[in-house]
């Protein structure tokens, strides 16, 4: 078994939010694989994914341009914010953005064709240049392009989001304010697909199996019928404490609320059962309409299409019925939305020792 050190509980323990025991635990379960952890604590419904998964550490801007039916967004990171708010740094993104859009390369957001495009027009001449002159570290991390009959760009917060949205189907200014306002819904909403259609089927199986495991690891909010043969089992079988079977015996009456005075055992050995007896369970009608209904609440939150849309007057009218609104022809072919520094940690800088260090090399010297 692979060891399990502080610092990756640490580090699992910042990308889920979940307590320091859950993710040794997660961690001692899979081997100290990452991935596999978190998946771990997303199935127990340990983690409280509040999109840490994807913390901003590094600096930098985002920066756009477009031609026509064409648009290219690119990331440009440097060490420290204060770089990045300084004119040349921002003159040289946007020669990044520029240059890319007339090389011709996709790029894409894994950081793809990012050597091929600092071949183009001396910009590697120029990188170099940038880093000397302003004295810190600059990277081309990454650019995207999209084309499209209609684009619509948005650069938000100085450049920390940029996003870029294509469509066809229709055209004219009442489509063109649509885009703006659908490029603005992705910048503060950030949905990882543009519709349902999108996902893969791999995604969907992995989505449902994830659902449905972190259903039956939350007992107090299965279906009522559900949750009482696990009641009764946890009881006649003193799989429950005395203790917890006395309080249960004594608050059966009023289950709403049960688990305020219930062990922090007792929920976990239902959890242990419901996983036993997932098999039937499964074939619960009544289940698979709460793990349908869950998945298709994650859907109106990650797919642009389901979420509601920021300025629907009724706060109920979806992304889809918005456009549908605007030109029933009008389809969204595409959307980019760069973060600057999402995915990425930066280095934690220890100023004291660092001093004591510089203190302690003067001393020998």
């Amino acid at each position: 078994m692979a060891a399990i050190t502080a610092a990756k509980v640490k580090e699992l323990r910042e990308m889920t939010g979940a307590g320091m025991m859950d993710c040794k635990k997660a961690l001692s379960e899979t081997d100290g694989d990452m991935d596999k952890a978190v998946e771990f604590l997303k199935k127990s419904g340990a983690a409280k994914m509040e999109k840490k998964a994807s913390r901003i550490a590094a600096e930098g801007i985002c920066r756009i341009a477009c031609d026509g039916n064409r648009a290219v967004v690119a990331e440009v990171n440097s060490e420290t914010d204060f770089v990045a708010k300084n004119e040349l740094f921002q003159e040289f993104v946007q020669k990044v953005a520029d240059t890319a859009l007339a090389s011709g390369l996709k790029g894409g957001a894994g950081g793809e064709d990012v050597e091929a495009l600092l071949e183009k027009d001396g910009l590697k001449e120029l990188l170099v240049e940038k880093t000397s002159t302003i004295g810190e570290k600059l990277s081309v991390r990454r650019f995207e392009e999209v084309q499209g009959d209609v684009i619509a760009t948005y650069i938000h917060g100085g450049g920390r989001i940029g996003v870029l949205v294509s469509a066809s189907g229709a055209s004219g200014d009442n489509v063109k304010e649509a885009l703006n306002n659908v490029a603005m819904q992705v910048a503060a909403m950030n949905p990882e697909f543009c519709q349902e259609s999108d996902m893969s089927s791999d995604e969907l199986a992995k989505e449902k199996e994830i659902t449905i495991d972190s259903a039956l690891n939350d007992p107090a909010t299965l279906p009522k019928p559900i949750l009482m043969k696990l009641i009764d089992k946890a009881v006649n079988e003193k799989q429950w404490s005395d203790e917890d079977i006395a309080i249960y015996e004594e608050k059966k009456s009023n289950m709403n609320y049960l688990f305020n005075f219930l062990s922090d055992e007792a929920p976990k050995k239902l959890a242990e059962l419901a996983m036993a007896d997932k098999d039937n369970i499964l074939s619960d009608k009544v289940f698979n309409g709460l793990v349908q209904g869950r998945i298709s609440k994650h859907h109106k939150e990650i797919c642009l299409m389901d979420q509601v849309y920021v300025k629907a007057e009724d706060g109920k009218q979806s992304v889809a019925k918005y456009l549908e609104s605007v030109d029933k022809g009008l389809k969204i072919e595409k959307f980019i939305r760069f973060e600057v520094g999402e995915g990425m940690e930066k280095k934690e800088e220890d100023y004291a020792a660092e001093v004591q260090k510089q203190v302690e090399a003067a001393r020998k010297g």
